[in-house]
Order: structure tokens, then sequence, then C-alpha cells
């Protein structure tokens, strides 16, 4: 008689030889760069949103060579819209980590690939498990999805001891053959029929010994991340404009919109006169845009914007830097840009 556990891979199986996604992009000519960017792009991200994006990054930066020669204007650039820009960020560095550290190969060990910027276990697991055809478990948002309503595991799987329990479950649920198959239909099973609302039960290869299905409580696992009050904040951005281009400046390459494109803020109008002095704007003219709300996952930014029209074309005296630059709106530069940046562009 079959061990729970060989029955289960084997049912996870049988449903993905039937139903399981086999024409997603990176599926095709697979290695471990093309499911190590859908990898990185798919987290926070639904797969609808990724392929087009993922088309695209993949067409400019066809292998980890011409990702890590890359200007990282360039690659936050192509990544603009996605959000989540520390994804870009660290799949840049890390690519840039391969080449210097193993002539461009990607590495073939869980602990290597984990070591590189960006990846933790799962993502690690699920590059070498379906590119490499390695026997390593993931544990994704979807697997733990399925997983925490199949055992009827209670509690938030952010909190660390209820991702160990799920961690030894996928541990011991999966297969050491045709452990590529099983994860992406894991991850399949979560996307298509163990959906956070509307769990499709009565099409589940493994309903019957599904616990959380037994007590008609699926929506109730995983369990919820506490509630907490999101705090507000506010800035106003100010829209240096002279004819149709825009004084925008490279932030930081950490913290909020790292390495991205944006405009100047400050947190009160009194302040706008110092900053217009300080670049050198010459005489202007300020017009409000409708302000908008921009939701992080940890706050709420209210946002100002503040048009600053110049009288004159910009000072000569104006210093440029490579940190800075006239962005011109009818010709889209290759440029990283903020979400809000590139809002209010769509408004300009």
């Amino acid at each position: 008689m079959p061990s729970i556990d060989s029955l289960f891979s084997q049912q996870i199986l049988d449903w993905f030889d039937h139903f399981g996604r086999k024409d997603l992009p990176w599926q095709q000519d697979k290695t471990p760069y093309s499911v190590w960017v859908s990898e990185i792009m798919l987290q926070q991200t639904q797969v609808a949103t990724v392929i087009p994006y993922y088309q695209r990054f993949m067409q400019r930066f066809a292998d980890i060579q011409s990702l890590a020669s890359a200007a990282e204007d360039d690659v936050l650039h192509h990544w603009t819209g996605l959000g989540y820009y520390a994804r870009a960020r660290n799949l840049h560095k890390a690519a840039k980590i391969i080449v210097s550290d193993y002539d461009g190969v990607f590495p073939q060990s869980l602990h290597d690939v984990m070591a590189l910027p960006g990846i933790g276990r799962s993502t690690a697991g699920a590059i070498l498990s379906l590119a490499c055809g390695q026997p390593h478990s993931i544990l994704d948002g979807n697997v733990k999805r399925v997983l925490a309503r199949f055992a009827a595991i209670q509690g938030w799987p952010g909190n660390k001891a209820v991702e160990q329990q799920l961690w030894q479950l996928t541990d011991t649920l999966t297969p050491t053959q045709r452990t590529a198959d099983y994860n992406q239909a894991m991850m399949d099973m979560g996307a298509t029929l163990c959906t956070r609302s509307s769990p499709k039960c009565d099409r589940c290869p493994v309903s019957e010994a599904c616990q959380a299905k037994a007590l008609q409580r699926q929506t109730d696992f995983p369990g919820k991340k506490p509630k907490k009050n999101i705090p507000v904040r506010s800035t106003i951005m100010l829209i240096p404009q002279w004819q149709r281009h825009i004084l925008i400046y490279k932030r930081p390459p950490t913290g909020i919109w790292g390495g991205l494109w944006g405009f100047h803020q400050v947190d009160d109008i009194a302040e706008i006169n110092a900053v217009a002095e300080q670049l050198a704007l010459g005489q202007y003219t300020t017009q409000k845009l409708a302000p908008f709300r921009h939701t992080f996952s940890h706050f709420h930014l209210d946002i100002q914007p503040i048009i600053l029209q110049l009288a004159h074309a910009p000072s000569s005296s104006m210093v440029m830097e490579e940190q800075q630059r006239w962005y011109d709106l009818d010709q889209a530069e290759g440029v990283g840009l903020a979400a809000p940046t590139k809002q209010l562009f769509s408004v300009l």
C-alpha cells in the first residue's frame, strides 16, 4: 500500500500531466537563467502581468553576461511597472557575482545559489529543480496555501514556527523523481485551483484527503497576516518644466525607489523656493496637479505634485550631473522610473 506522501505526489503528478501549465514562456528552452528571471518576477506578481515583462527583459538581456554588463538604469528601465525594484537590483548584482565568481555559469549547489542576492531557499529550490532536475522542495505563496489547507496548519505562514511546519511538510511530500513536474504542479495548483477566495475543490486531485475541505474551512487556511494600521505620510513632488522637458534626478541606491529616477520632494510649500534656487531654475510659476495616494506594503504616501513652470530656458550655470537630467516627454528614455513618476508623466 503506497504511503500518504507517495500517494499525494502521484496524484499531483497525474493532475499535472493532464492539466498543468506547460506553455509559459519560461518553460520553453529552460535554462537556470530563464527560470531564475521568471521566479524573481513572479514574486508578488501574477503570471499574466509578468509574461510581457519577462519577454521584453529576455529580449534585451538574453543571458547572464548581457545582464551583468548592462547599466543599472537599463535594467531598472526594463523593470519599470513591475514594482518591488529591489528584485531587479538584486538580479543585476547576482548576475555580476555569477560572472566574476562562477565564470558566468549559474551555480549548481543550493548553498551557492542561496548565497546570491535576492534568492532565498524556495527560489533556489525552484531554479535548481525546474531547470536542472535536482530534487529540491519549494515553498512559495501558492505552495504554502495548498499545504496549509491540505494539513489544516493553523497560523500565518509569515510566522517562523508556522513556516517551519510547512517546510517539514513540503520536504516530506516532494518526490525525488520528477521533482520539476511536481514543483510546477504545486505552483499551478495554488494559482489555478487552490486560490485564495474561491478554491475549486471539485477539480482538486487531493481534495478527498484535504483536512480544510473536510472541516469546510478552506478559506480559514492559511491564517491571515495580523492586521495593523498602515501609517500615512505626505510629500510634495516638484516638477520643474521647460516646454516638453521635465527635470528628474536619480534617487540613492537604497531605500524607497532605490536607483530609480523621480522628482525632488519637499515636506512643505515654504521649502520650494530654496530647492528652486539650489537647482538654479530662475523665475517660475507654480501649478498644482491633482493629489493622489501611492501605497507601499508598509505605508500610504499622499502625493501633491506641483509643476514649476520655468519662465526662461534652464540657465547654463545650472549644474547637470550624472544623477540629474531633463527628461524629454516626447521621447521615452531608457531609465528606470519610480511608479509615481511614470504616472505623472502620463498626466503631463
